[in-house]
């Protein structure tokens, strides 16, 4: 395990974006398998290879560089690595940005399944305040944590590692009928 670390770290040096890009989407897909095979228990036989595609895609085009690219912008908005910082940096993340990417990846999401422009504002309509009020259960302590003591280079990683149950989640939100 701790070679497998050495070998991400120097990567991560290497190719910081890509990386970061790479693991969001891969990490977006492993929360869907999540989801279809242990909340919804679809079974391998009825799972929907397209949807995980899809998820992953969200992953690698939307999640990965507007997470990563939104932490640069924090850094640069708020800096230092004080418990006052990370508290500002949360605030931020969690008033203005969160709400923003949640309603996002939930609409890329309803438009990769095929519905309608109307059909994504009802299912917006039901389902973003409960996703939004589940955000905030889960993602204020992580990022107290992740901003006050993880190097940003390190951010994404963490975030999409403790995303894997968020992302199960999100995939069943925004697959749900």
């Amino acid at each position: 395990m701790a070679g497998l670390w050495r070998s991400y770290q120097a990567l991560m040096t290497k190719h910081p974006w890509t990386l970061q890009i790479i693991t969001a989407g891969s990490l977006v897909g492993v929360g869907d398998v999540i989801s279809q095979q242990l909340i919804e228990r679809r079974g391998l036989a009825n799972h929907s290879i397209r949807r995980t595609t899809k998820m992953m895609s969200i992953g690698f085009f939307f999640v990965g560089p507007v997470v990563g690219g939104w932490y640069k912008v924090l850094d640069k908005l708020v800096t230092g690595g004080t418990k006052s910082a990370a508290l500002k940096k949360m605030l931020a993340d969690q008033v203005g940005f969160a709400p923003c990417f949640l309603g996002a990846f939930l609409g890329i999401s309803g438009a990769l399944s095929g519905l309608t422009v109307k059909e994504n504002v009802v299912k917006l309509k039901r389902d973003y305040m409960d996703a939004l009020i589940s955000n905030y259960y889960l993602w204020p302590p992580v990022q107290i944590a992740n901003f006050y003591f993880i190097p940003l280079h390190h951010r994404m990683a963490v975030v999409q590692i403790v995303a894997v149950a968020w992302n199960a989640y999100l995939s069943w939100k925004a697959n749900k009928i």
